[in-house]
């Protein structure tokens, strides 16, 4: 089983920016939103559930997962996004495990990988899967303005699915280490470059 960094925070807190400083020295990284993504595209691999559970009012023309209606209802209906999660969570954990195991199993440049997951507090943390957690912290109010900058949503929306996450005091009390965006992107690297020789250390040890 290779060692393994759970990497997560709130919407706008910059998780995307402080992978990317991971992978750029070299470490392998797994994003959960991206193989959620990739599930429910076209051909994905959870659509015949998903339509099978929700029917294909929640699929586009192209058979892919209309995002839009169905964030709407999750927000609505908290039974509908419990049968969402429960068909998509077990799916995108198992294949990330397998772009763990598949993209460390041919590196002999990094003893350990990432694993990014904007929900990990919400929904459990394996410590079979996941090592460490870092996470990604900054102000509320920060998050809100870098959300309405990138996706021009609506304060009543950001809020929305800010209150559908973990609160920021509920994630810093599970983290292991905490890497602070509350400034700008230049303050990051020396940060990830301190933590990446402490999990390689930790990794090796």
């Amino acid at each position: 089983m290779t060692w393994t960094v759970g990497l997560t925070g709130g919407i706008g807190s910059g998780k995307s920016a402080v992978a990317d400083l991971f992978a750029a020295l070299g470490v392998v990284v797994v994003d959960s939103d991206a193989l959620a993504h990739e599930l429910t595209a076209p051909g994905g691999a959870a659509m015949p559930r998903i339509a099978q559970a929700f029917g294909k009012t929640y699929l586009q023309a192209d058979g892919a997962l209309d995002r839009k209606a169905m964030r709407e209802l999750a927000f609505t209906d908290p039974t509908a996004k419990q049968r969402l999660e429960a068909i998509l969570h077990p799916m995108i954990r198992d294949l990330a495990d397998q772009r763990i195991a598949a993209a460390t199993g041919h590196s002999t440049t990094c003893p350990y990988a990432i694993r990014m997951v904007p929900l990990l507090v919400e929904t459990g943390i394996d410590p079979r899967k996941v090592q460490r957690v870092l996470v990604v912290d900054c102000p509320e109010a920060t998050q809100r303005q870098r959300v309405a900058q990138r996706s021009k949503l609506d304060p009543a929306q950001i809020q929305r699915i800010m209150d559908s996450q973990a609160s920021r005091s509920q994630r810093l009390a599970r983290a292991d280490d905490v890497i602070d965006n509350s400034g700008s992107l230049a303050q990051l690297p020396a940060q990830v470059e301190r933590l990446h020789q402490r999990y390689l250390q930790l990794a090796r040890a």
